[in-house]
């Protein structure tokens, strides 16, 4: 029988959720504002946790909450009342990474699944296979394993026992994320959602004698030196063997991130797993190039294929920039009769060129010859956050579509 595995996307707001779902997600990842290992994030309350759920579900998908965290003996008595009103939610599963909580999520919501978070670190068939005996129904698999070793890990563990790993975004520098550097440098701890990220930050040397004397340790002058700075992981030009390895669910990380990335990331590996399932027995994969192009438009760090195949391709991106080509300018809230009415996120101009991505994947490319505000009026741009205005439009364009333009290149 043919596996099929589930796309899993994040979600750190409800508007988020809704984006990830019709954008091609099987299933999001969110968080209540605590025990969810991300602090920063808006986070969904539990009204919206429940709409949340009552959207998707609507949709035949699913919502996975974290509980993540490590708890103190403190916050524990929280979580039986936050157990159950996730669970009174509608949420499908929990994903969990410390053994209070998997026995609290056992006595207070016994027909929620539990999901072993990838802060357990498992990275052996007999960890699997234990997180099995002890409840779980999915292990979130460490991010250091290779492919080999993931298909050891199926070859040797419960039929029953679902895998997940992590298909793209941010790597972290530490073995699964059980980091303590930031809380060593910063007390933000990254085990309790609060990282402050200084695996990202630009070092120098400095000799103990010699205070305020910095000195260059990488090997360009100019650009100094991000020893601890992993590149994004991007593992579309080879998800079919990380599908043919048996995983059975391909995570985006994310929860951070805006529901434009979230929508233009999802739609992209949609359109790489729609692919991979129209053929599965085939050894030739081939990606469509649309799926890369897609990727290159949101905000990056420089890709790698991680850990997948070995250590030595798991690199260090050369600086803390971001790879910016494409900037997210609007939404597209309706279109009829050749007008598309649209909510400003961002600045464009009468005669700019824009490429609109619609929920199903499909793009559009156009040049507005005019730009009317709410009152009707014919203005030259698009200044104002959150803005109504009508573009004109002859491609009917679906609603929720997003629109984007092309940085445009510094004049020499």
């Amino acid at each position: 029988m043919l596996q099929q595995p589930e796309l899993l996307a994040p979600a750190g707001s409800l508007e988020t959720l809704k984006y990830a779902v019709l954008y091609g997600a099987d299933a999001v990842y969110c968080a209540l504002p605590e025990f969810g290992m991300r602090a920063a994030p808006v986070n969904l309350t539990v009204e919206e946790l429940q709409q949340g759920c009552i959207y998707a579900h609507a949709r035949g998908k699913k919502v996975y909450l974290t509980l993540n965290t490590l708890p103190t003996n403190e916050e524990l008595k929280k979580l039986p009342q936050y157990i159950q009103e996730a669970a009174a939610a509608g949420v499908d599963a929990f994903i969990i990474a410390d053994l209070g909580v998997l026995a609290l999520a056992k006595r207070y919501a016994p027909d929620v699944e539990r999901h072993f978070s990838t802060q357990a670190g498992i990275t052996n068939y007999a960890a699997a296979t234990a997180a099995y005996e002890l409840g779980a129904k999915r292990v979130v698999l460490a991010r250091e394993l290779p492919l080999m070793e993931i298909a050891q890990i199926r070859d040797n563990c419960p039929r029953e026992l679902e895998l997940e790993a992590f298909v793209h975004g941010a790597m972290c520098m530490s073995v699964s994320g059980r980091c303590l550097l930031s809380s060593y440098m910063t007390g933000r701890s990254g085990n309790r959602g609060e990282c402050a990220q200084p695996c990202r930050w630009k070092y120098a040397l400095v000799e103990e004698h010699r205070p305020g004397q910095y000195m260059e340790i990488g090997e360009t002058p100019d650009n100094g030196s991000y020893i601890l700075n992993a590149n994004d992981l991007c593992t579309a030009p080879f998800l079919d063997l990380i599908c043919k390895a048996g995983v059975d669910s391909l995570k985006i990380e994310g929860r951070a991130k805006t529901f434009y990335y979230v929508a233009s990331v999802t739609s992209a590996y949609r359109r790489a797993l729609d692919t991979y399932l129209r053929d599965p027995f085939n050894d030739d994969f081939r990606l469509p190039p649309d799926v890369i192009e897609e990727l290159d438009r949101t905000s990056h760090r420089h890709y790698s294929p991680g850990f997948y195949f070995g250590k030595e391709q798991a690199l260090q991106t050369p600086s803390h920039t971001y790879v910016r080509r494409w900037d997210f300018i609007g939404t597209v809230d309706d279109w009829a009769d050749g007008v598309a009415h649209c909510t400003q996120r961002g600045k464009f101009a009468v005669g700019d060129t824009l490429e609109v991505l619609q929920p199903d994947g499909a793009t559009v490319t156009l040049t507005p010859a005019w730009i009317e505000n709410e009152d009707g009026q014919r203005v030259d741009a698009t200044p104002h956050p959150m803005m109504r205005y009508t573009i004109p439009c002859e491609t009917p364009l679906m609603p929720c579509s997003l629109l984007r333009m092309r940085k445009q290149e510094p004049e020499a």
